[in-house]
């Protein structure tokens, strides 16, 4: 059974999961950073409201529901944006790479085929 957990448990996607809860924990922090701090003071030149949370209807509080939804969208946007540019970042590296073994390899047949027909009309 243990050996069965830490097969689990350190297997690549389960430490790339727990690296990205971590990061995106952090990268959570600094967007609500810019929410509070930069974006919703903003918000309050425009509307003349400090927060959604203020906003009230017979005792229901639904603006620190829309301020939630809001915190989600610019997350969840600067989350995607931040993955996307990793993404073409590894994608270019491994390009070049392919690029390198492709051309290294392609060479390479070229000159066996060649040898090959060479052969091949001297056998004639």
């Amino acid at each position: 059974m243990w050996q069965d957990f830490k097969d689990f448990a350190f297997r690549g996607n389960v430490l790339d999961l727990a690296v990205a809860v971590v990061i995106g924990a952090a990268f959570g922090k600094i967007i609500s950073s810019l929410v509070d701090n930069i974006i919703m003071p903003i918000i309050a030149k425009i509307f003349g409201t400090g927060q959604f949370t203020d906003l009230t209807a017979w005792g229901i509080q639904y603006g620190a529901f829309i301020q939630s939804v809001f915190d989600f969208l610019i997350i969840a946007a600067a989350i995607f944006l931040f993955v996307r540019l990793l993404t073409k970042a590894s994608n270019l590296n491994k390009s070049k790479e392919d690029k390198e073994e492709l051309s290294e390899e392609t060479s390479e047949d070229l000159l066996k085929d060649i040898r090959d027909l060479l052969r091949e009309q001297k056998n004639r």
